[in-house]
């Protein structure tokens, strides 16, 4: 068949902006199609008339008889679009195809691109129709139910009713029969069927049985063509020639201005649904039509990734982003943080010098205790951190995790911060069981700065006694079956047998990069030659030290203490 024997009909299903709609209608009408207007019932009669007037030098456009008052999912929807086919049909013996558009459809190709491509297979129809039972196409809403429930109640304006409807009918086991001869497909309600297989539909002798039956179905404008094409229809592309994508709760995405170069490169027929201000788009689409008609497919594949990126920008958030308008439930955040980061707990209490010699180690921003009790204790102690954010204890402990959250995703390097019993804990569960959190933890290191102070000893023994309580409780958040961070912990003991080897593979994690550390690269260690007698003391005055491992012959310490310094 050749492009000429193809002749296009459209139905357009107008409800709002009929400025825009009477232009759509003129596109389709100088590109050849013949077009049939259905104007929702609701709006009012002058500008239905300013819409006639517009459009009356158009000897290819006519306004259907009837008008229905359309709601959303109900079947007024495909009530008009059958009586506005029907007269398109009557009026117009000689159509082949007919094309359903509403008044926010946007042609992006000229009208003869479209008309020679479905003259390269006239017998096909373009509706997107899948199974039911065998594929989740609805977004957001009911599958095979809105089949097999009634729907008598609105579910946009009597959201209450329907839902105690759907919930007594699923309670008392109400299973709707589908008419003989029908299996419940659905699909996009914008389509593009052949004149025959649309006649089908509309003259089945069964069609009162099927109108009866859709008319209780939930959203029948996505399953009642699309189920009787497969009823009447020789060959089916289940695809829509329409480009429409939805979000996450099923409503369509609006078309802007900055969209047009994707739309461009779609090379769709029709896009849907277009915001009444793209004054950018209406003057860009439809593209003129030069030399022979371009027959080429839609190619919407990247514009509809770029749509399933969207709906899950919108849906998971950008990890570790926490913003008024999407703040994400309790462990159902995309990602706690937006990046790794390193705590090193009481390796400061250890080396006293750590924090600046760690700074010389690794690419990154090392930070004092950031939880500290007096003050947030930034890289060089600025008054006001990164991204301005607050040293001010008060603000930082309103929101701890608004603060470590939001210095991480600000922050272009990696953020590592000395952490111990003396700060804010309130932090322990979030950091555990963060997946970009890497905890290197010396139990007891706390003790260290204890060895020389001149504090009376039962300050030292309180003091003791709550840092080991406080240092105890987090351990017990550490070794819980929910931990995702990467954590090594050690006891002061322990590490103070081997500093050298612990820290170097405490930096390779750090920064894969690292090649080791050189001899004598090590900073000072804290003097531990009082440490046994504090351990002893403590537990002769009935406090049992349970962090700091079992204590050090005075020989291995000073052993240690030569490792280190070498």
């Amino acid at each position: 068949m050749m492009p000429g024997s193809v002749r296009l009909g459209v139905v357009l299903l107008c409800h709002a902006d009929l400025d825009i709609a009477a232009r759509m209608a003129r596109i389709w009408a100088e590109g050849g199609a013949q077009v049939c207007i259905h104007i929702d019932a609701n709006v009012r009669d002058r500008h239905v008339e300013l819409m006639r007037v517009a459009l009356a030098d158009l000897k290819r456009v006519a306004f259907s008889a009837r008008r229905h008052r359309c709601k959303w999912g109900a079947f007024s929807l495909v009530r008009a679009t059958q009586d506005t086919a029907a007269q398109l049909l009557a009026d117009h013996p000689d159509l082949t195809h007919v094309y359903l558009a509403s008044g926010a459809c946007l042609p992006l190709r000229p009208v003869r691109d479209l008309i020679a491509f479905l003259a390269a297979d006239p017998e096909r129809d373009h509706i997107e129709s899948v199974s039911a039972w065998d594929v989740g196409w609805t977004v957001g809403g009911l599958n095979e139910e809105r089949f097999t429930l009634y729907f008598p109640f609105d579910w946009r304006r009597r959201r209450w009713l329907f839902d105690r409807c759907v919930a007594w009918q699923r309670r008392r086991g109400i299973h709707r029969r589908l008419p003989p001869g029908l299996s419940p497909h659905l699909g996009s309600q914008w389509w593009c069927l052949t004149a025959t297989t649309l006649r089908a539909i509309l003259d089945d002798p069964d069609r009162p049985r099927h109108d009866r039956f859709f008319r209780y179905s939930w959203i029948p404008d996505e399953s009642y063509f699309q189920t009787l094409a497969r009823r009447h229809s020789v060959q089916i592309e289940s695809r829509s020639l329409t480009l429409a994508k939805f979000d996450h709760e099923g409503r369509p995405f609006q078309l802007y201005d900055d969209h047009g170069q994707m739309l461009e490169e779609s090379n769709c027929f029709v896009a849907r649904k277009l915001w009444s201000g793209s004054a950018g788009l209406l003057a860009r689409f439809p593209r003129r039509g030069e030399g022979a008609p371009d027959v080429s497919p839609p190619r919407p594949a990247r514009f509809e990734r770029m749509i399933t990126r969207t709906v899950q920008r919108r849906v998971l958030g950008r990890p570790g982003l926490y913003m008024q308008s999407r703040f994400p439930r309790k462990d159902a955040e995309n990602g706690k943080t937006s990046a790794p980061y390193a705590v090193f707990q009481g390796f400061s209490d250890i080396f006293p010098n750590f924090e600046s010699w760690l700074q010389d180690q690794v690419a990154a921003d090392v930070h004092g205790h950031l939880l500290g009790p007096e003050t947030v204790e930034f890289r060089g102690r600025p008054g006001i951190g990164p991204g301005a954010i607050s040293s001010h204890v008060a603000v930082r402990d309103r929101d701890p995790q608004g603060f470590l959250t939001a210095l991480i995703r600000i922050a272009p390097r990696m953020q590592i911060f000395q952490f111990g019993p003396r700060d804010n804990q309130a932090l322990n569960w979030f950091m555990a069981t963060d997946p970009n959190a890497c905890l290197f933890v010396v139990t007891g290191a706390w003790m260290m700065p204890l060895i020389d102070c001149a504090m009376p000893f039962d300050d030292v023994r309180r003091i003791s006694a709550h840092l080991q309580k406080v240092e105890l409780a987090q351990l017990n958040v550490l070794n819980s079956v929910w931990v995702k961070a990467r954590v090594q912990v050690h006891d002061l003991t322990d590490f103070l047998a081997r500093p050298r080897a612990i820290l170097d593979d405490a930096l390779r994690q750090v920064d894969p990069q690292h090649r080791g550390l050189p001899a004598g690269d090590l900073p000072p260690v804290r003097d531990t030659t009082g440490l046994p007698a504090l351990l002893r003391r403590l537990r002769n005055s009935g406090l049992r030290p349970r962090l700091a491992g079992e204590a050090l012959p005075q020989n291995e310490v000073a052993t240690g203490e030569r490792n280190a310094a070498e």
